[in-house]
């Protein structure tokens, strides 16, 4: 099957986080291609589920300068995917090494190798923060809320500056939402529509922007081979953003249940969330409530993603409710949740 967008056959690409939802997603269309896949993972991943593909695997940290000279050898595309486990419990350390000092690696890397075609950043939506006056846009005010976003985007300032002074090709991406088959990170709303028991901080009618994975890999590919995308950032996300109470009425409807929403005060949790991140922070322990978790229920995220249409010709395939829908189903399938 003749995929809709490619990378010239006998390109040699590095992903960084591969074995994530979006890397892996990625990883199987280039290998589709036929193109030469160089896949970067820390050793403790499992890559059980890549076997008998076509992957030349470099396994350590990426930030650890000698792994990351070794990955880039020869590359003509990087994909810089990696994010670490957005846990409450992670060091600051962590976002800083994975989301700025990887980056910086990777980028001196690349220049000096002489075939060297484009740097596709992933950033997140995230480093806008709150919308106030949505639909946001790329050009909307920073305004991180968390180490996880902050490093997103000291990273992703870095390096495009340095892609200005150095003459690096490199194309930004703030993706929405990201979901699909095979995503982990709504399993508790899905589950929680199962049990017909909501809570919901505030209205509920906070918006919500998504992205499905198929649409954002294929974006990922369009823009490391479209000129026009060198040196530009790109939300990329479906035509228009939805409340929480819509994307549960989609679920709900699905499974066929009636649900209640359980209002919780939005000020005491913040608080309990706060009081559990610094206790559990410094024994390492998960809290079983942090604040940015809760900002999912809380803050507005829409955008207006047109750039990537009127740049690019770029239109996503799937429709959020057929996706959401898509995601239910798949949840079934694997025993993730039973009715």
């Amino acid at each position: 099957m003749k995929l809709k967008y490619s990378i010239p056959s006998e390109s040699r690409v590095l992903v960084t986080g591969a074995t994530g939802f979006t890397g892996s997603v990625l990883i199987k269309k280039l290998i589709e291609q036929g193109v030469d896949v160089v896949a970067n993972a820390r050793t403790t991943s499992n890559i059980d589920s890549f076997k008998g593909m076509a992957i030349e695997w470099i396994r350590g940290d990426v930030f650890d300068e000698k792994i990351i000279n070794e990955a880039v050898q020869g590359v003509n595309y990087i994909f810089h995917i990696v994010t670490p486990f957005r846990e409450a419990k992670s060091a600051d350390v962590v976002y800083h090494n994975v989301h700025v000092l990887s980056t910086q690696l990777l980028a001196r890397a690349a220049l000096v190798e002489p075939n060297f075609k484009r740097f596709i950043h992933i950033s997140t939506m995230g480093v806008h923060g709150h919308i106030e006056n949505p639909p946001g846009d790329e050009n909307s005010p920073m305004r991180p809320g968390d180490i996880y976003q902050e490093t997103k985007l000291e990273g992703e300032i870095w390096i495009r500056n340095f892609a200005v002074k150095e003459g690096l090709p490199i194309t930004v991406v703030r993706p929405t939402g990201i979901y699909g088959p095979g995503d982990k990170r709504f399993l508790k709303i899905y589950k929680w529509v199962a049990k017909k028991c909501i809570p919901v901080i505030g209205t509920g009618n906070n918006l919500l922007h998504f992205i499905h994975v198929d649409d954002l890999t294929d974006f990922l590919i369009l823009a490391a081979t479209h000129p026009k995308a060198i040196g530009e950032v790109f939300i990329c996300g479906s035509p228009e953003a939805m409340t929480f109470k819509q994307m549960v009425a989609i679920i709900s409807k699905y499974y066929g249940v009636s649900v209640k929403f359980i209002r919780l005060p939005k000020s005491l949790l913040f608080f309990l969330g706060y009081c559990f991140e610094i206790i559990c922070q410094p024994l390492g322990i998960e809290p079983p409530i942090y604040r940015r978790r809760l900002a999912f229920f809380t803050k507005d995220r829409s955008f207006n993603p047109e750039k990537m249409r009127n740049l690019l010709g770029f239109v996503p395939a799937h429709s959020d409710e057929e996706g959401l829908k898509e995601l239910a189903q798949w949840y079934l399938d694997n025993d993730r949740i039973s009715l």
